[in-house]
């Protein structure tokens, strides 16, 4: 796995000892076809097998294709070990058909494609000929890591904003309350004791990539898995048959529409997440080869107690969606528990104070009534919080407990970071990046702008992504800052200044003027060092976009990226700290 920018000393250390487990968990010796023909029978994916060309006692006997041993399987042509399994996958990019041939010189015995290929090249090769290879990539990775899921508790989180915080935040219970957890997110990994940075510039990995981590996870010792899922990583199959055991929404507004389609279909991926409660891992009504029609194994009874983990959705009441997200949990057999601020639910929050240190609440749930404590900025970190409580309260987590390990949640980089060299003034730097997110940090910094102060917001917008919130982005800064600077964030191949502009129609809209407190500065470092230097006593700054991410996208290459490094080395330039 390529790793993705810049990293400190600690960090870098903690990410060779991440690799160093990745690479540990990754199966030795070989395993028969046999079983991953069976299993993409059973999911529906095969369309066919088609025995290698000129190989004596192979091409006429298919029981001897099934007695063909597996080495390893990659859907990357440079990765693939003689006597491999290559997965042709099409992407938006490239078609992996279009490597196939490159796959078997470098000894792949196994060809898992869309369409009957003629011998040619690929003559050598055993051809699966399935459905969709995308979808069918999760089975082949189920099946070589030998389905570690179901040795696992398997917590989904779900949701536009908020979903890596509380990740992270229900790591923090779950280990307080003597769950031993892993963790998947957008920010970092842990497996076991060791927590790196994410290794990527992507949130949910590919399905090779998600069971090896699944499969170090349970071999370090953790009995849960924390893993952040995409509304790509399920529309997609990347999380394809992992059994999962609790599903949890933080909210759904507008993001990804560029993939999707519709607002709907976006909300679709996402609510398979809850139908996937009913099944062994399949979207929808699909159903896994590691699960008898839909039927569930029994996994370990490794909660506190030794009690069996159970099946529940968990659902942001306060959120106009949840309605959808309720009706599936409960058509998946599975319990539902709601959590809200505002709306009646399982889970609430009230008396909700704000200071520069913090949040603390009263939290009610069906078993306790107790004080929240938060250590984060950010009013709606108090809903993130309340899933992680209603979490508790399904797993029957003794409250005390999750509520310490709340407490003690120090947050996740890239977050409602703070970055101060003694300026008079703050810089916040958050992963803020919709609409819906760009709004509710910039509301929730309102309280810290001193006298004479403002709000000053730097941010851009993906290229080759969502295009219809770049608009709406420019039109939320307007609306609430003094001064907003529209900057590169990942253009991709996009032209940096075509995505700017469309941001500055939406400021301008919003009664900004382009020059005086409106600017477009491709270039993120100038735009952050302009913000400084125009920054008064009582500003607050938001770089908001980036956060944790390592590198910058542009065609065809990534620019290394530390959005709190490069803060400090511009407050640094200004005379500060």
């Amino acid at each position: 796995m390529d790793t993705d920018g810049p990293r400190n000393g600690s960090d870098e250390i903690a990410v060779r000892a991440l690799l160093a487990r990745l690479a540990a968990a990754e199966p030795r010796g070989t395993k028969l076809l046999s079983g991953l023909v069976e299993r993409l029978r059973v999911a529906g994916r095969l369309r066919g097998v088609i025995a290698p060309r000129g190989l004596p006692g192979i091409e006429t006997d298919t029981a001897a294709v099934g007695r063909t041993a597996v080495a390893g399987i990659t859907y990357d042509s440079r990765r693939v070990v003689p006597g491999g399994c290559f997965v042709a996958v099409p992407g938006s990019h490239a078609d992996g058909h279009a490597f196939v041939g490159v796959a078997v010189r470098a000894g792949a015995g196994v060809l898992v494609v869309e369409r009957a290929l003629p011998p040619g090249d690929v003559a050598p090769a055993i051809q699966l000929v399935v459905d969709r290879s995308q979808l069918a990539l999760a089975s082949v990775a189920a099946w070589w890591y030998d389905d570690p899921g179901s040795e696992l508790g398997v917590v989904g989180i779900t949701g536009t904003d908020g979903k890596t915080t509380t990740a992270g935040m229900a790591v923090a219970a779950l280990e307080a309350a003597g769950v031993r957890t892993g963790l998947v997110s957008t920010a970092e990994q842990k497996i076991g004791v060791v927590r790196a940075s994410a290794l990527a510039h992507v949130t949910t990995p590919e399905a090779p990539e998600l069971q090896r981590t699944l499969r170090a996870i349970g071999a370090a010792g953790d009995v849960a898995a924390v893993v952040e899922s995409t509304s790509h990583g399920l529309a997609l199959e990347r999380v394809g048959e992992i059994p999962y055991d609790v599903a949890i929404l933080t909210n759904l507004t507008h993001e990804h529409l560029e993939f999707h389609g519709t607002f709907a279909a976006y909300r679709a991926a996402k609510r398979s997440l809850f139908e996937r409660l009913g099944t062994g891992g399949a979207g929808g009504a699909g159903a896994s080869a590691g699960s008898a029609a839909g039927v569930r194994a029994r996994k370990p009874a490794t909660l506190p107690g030794g009690r069996p983990w159970p099946r529940g959705g968990i659902v942001n009441a306060d959120d106009r969606n949840a309605p959808v997200f309720a009706a599936a949990t409960r058509d998946a057999g599975a319990t539902l528990l709601t959590y809200a601020a505002a709306a009646a639910a399982d889970v609430r929050a009230s008396d909700i104070a704000e200071s520069s240190d913090g949040l603390v609440a009263t939290v009610t749930t069906p078993r306790a009534r107790g004080t929240l404590r938060l250590s984060l900025l950010g009013r709606f970190n108090v809903h993130n919080a309340l899933a992680v409580i209603a979490l508790g309260e399904l797993l029957e987590l003794d409250p005390g407990l999750v509520l310490d390990g709340l407490a003690g949640f120090r947050g996740v980089r890239g977050r409602m970071e703070r970055v101060d060299r003694g300026q008079p003034f703050t810089v916040i730097v958050d992963y803020a990046h919709t609409p819906a997110s760009l709004a509710a940090v910039l509301d929730s910094l309102a309280g810290m702008v001193g006298p004479g102060g403002g709000r000053i917001a730097v941010f851009g917008s993906a290229g080759e992504r969502d295009v219809a919130k770049r608009t709406l982005m420019g039109r939320v800064a307007g609306e609430r800052c003094r001064f907003v600077i529209a900057t590169d964030e990942d253009p991709r191949g996009e032209d940096p200044m075509a995505i700017l502009e469309q941001i500055g129609v939406g400021a301008e809209a919003a009664g900004l003027r382009r020059g005086d407190d409106l600017l477009l500065i491709p270039d993120r470092r100038a735009a952050i060092a302009v913000a400084i230097a125009r920054a008064r006593r009582g500003d607050v700054i938001l770089l908001a976009g980036k956060g944790h991410e390592r590198s910058i996208l542009y065609a065809g290459s990534g620019v290394p990226w530390d959005e709190r490094r490069v803060a400090e080395e511009c407050l640094a330039a200004a005379g500060y700290g």
